[in-house]
């Protein structure tokens, strides 16, 4: 385990490992919002890298009923789809012991993020922030959540005094129309987890902490440089 300003590198040689320690992790934060207010909340991202720990996290013994789970962000494609975040999250997460926790989805039926953006902002301004910890991943290109680079909205999900909770996103990168949590929301959590593997990731992400070249400017050096919640990375090979 390594300490940088305010970020703490845990680094594991086996990725199942990873994902059963940062299970356990999330798990102990989500049972002290429980027990001291008698529910919890977790937003959580899509892609491949969370699969294992979504699983994992599944088995965790606590008290799911009282767990509401939402997403960093979303594609704008419905559950039926297989880019969908809320499918995955269905297939595997809620699943097991986590079969009994809520989702709180951020994709409406709505034609456009844009026409479906006042009812996923009601979702999120409806639960009862801060989250307990809140589970971000990160792109080759320096993106999180769905801050990609080149966003059309990518100054004003990043401004940590802005006041939306929730914005769509395009951008050339990002394929689908998205959604996605602002910064000031995912900073409105008790712990903040930043989930990666591989070593190209590795070495990116080591660029942004010490903010070098081009690596200043992607959008995860937001997060990394903000001082409101500490950041747990979890890396593995």
């Amino acid at each position: 385990m390594t300490t940088h300003l305010n970020v703490t590198t845990h680094s594991f040689t086996d990725c199942h490992a990873q994902a059963i320690a940062l299970a356990e992790r999330v798990a102990q934060r989500l049972r002290v919002g429980l027990n001291q207010r008698g529910h919890a909340l977790l937003a959580v991202s899509g892609g491949s890298t969370p699969k294992d720990f979504f699983a994992q996290l599944s088995r965790e013994s606590l008290d799911w009923a009282h767990v509401k789970i939402t997403l960093v962000d979303e594609r704008w494609v419905p559950d039926t789809d297989e880019r969908s975040n809320a499918r995955l999250v269905k297939s595997i997460l809620l699943q097991n012991e986590a079969a009994e926790a809520s989702f709180v989805p951020l994709y409406t039926d709505a034609p456009t993020p844009e026409d479906g953006l006042a009812a996923s902002t009601a979702r999120i301004n409806a639960l009862a922030l801060p989250f307990d910890a809140v589970v971000l991943g990160m792109g080759d290109d320096g993106h999180t959540a769905s801050f990609f680079p080149g966003g059309d909205h990518l100054a004003d999900a990043l401004d940590l005094n802005g006041k939306s909770r929730v914005l769509p996103m395009r951008a050339p990168d990002a394929g689908e129309p998205r959604i996605t949590l602002t910064l000031p929301t995912l900073l409105a959590t008790e712990s903040l987890f930043l989930l990666v593997a591989g070593d190209k990731k590795r070495d990116l992400l080591a660029d942004v902490r010490l903010g070098l070249g081009a690596a200043r400017d992607y959008p995860v050096h937001a997060v990394i440089a903000q001082q409101r919640v500490p950041v747990a990375v979890y890396w593995c090979p």
